[in-house]
């Protein structure tokens, strides 16, 4: 019997997919944090100073380093939560497409000046 034609039993446990979508959105998530983290490190003055970590790079150090945190710890928090149970994937990749073009268009100048 070739494995394209073997049949799952009707019982079979369904594997769970929870720290893959986990990653997923995280993913997303971070990418929007770092767009929206990019713009408010340059238009908010109380914020330009906390997030110069690096003084030749400006805010820009700040900005990228609290977004990596971003989304590590969302990661981590999902995955906590989601690694035994089986997620509704399609949904979970809708959510981190949005985030992530987002993320993308917020990272245009022009569109980030609206703001």
């Amino acid at each position: 019997m070739s494995a394209s034609s073997r049949v799952i039993p009707p019982n079979t446990p369904a594997l769970p997919n929870g720290s893959g979508a986990a990653a997923i959105l995280s993913a997303g998530i971070g990418c929007f944090s770092l767009a929206f983290l990019a713009i408010l490190g340059d238009k908010l003055l109380a914020l330009k100073a906390p997030l110069t970590f690096y003084k030749p790079t400006g805010p820009l150090s700040g900005v990228s380093t609290v977004a990596i945190l971003i989304w590590l710890l969302t990661w981590v928090i999902f995955d906590a939560r989601w690694r035994r149970k089986t997620i509704a994937l399609a949904r979970v990749s809708v959510v981190a497409m949005v985030l992530l073009i987002l993320g993308f268009l917020l990272s245009f100048p022009p569109i980030a000046d609206l703001f």
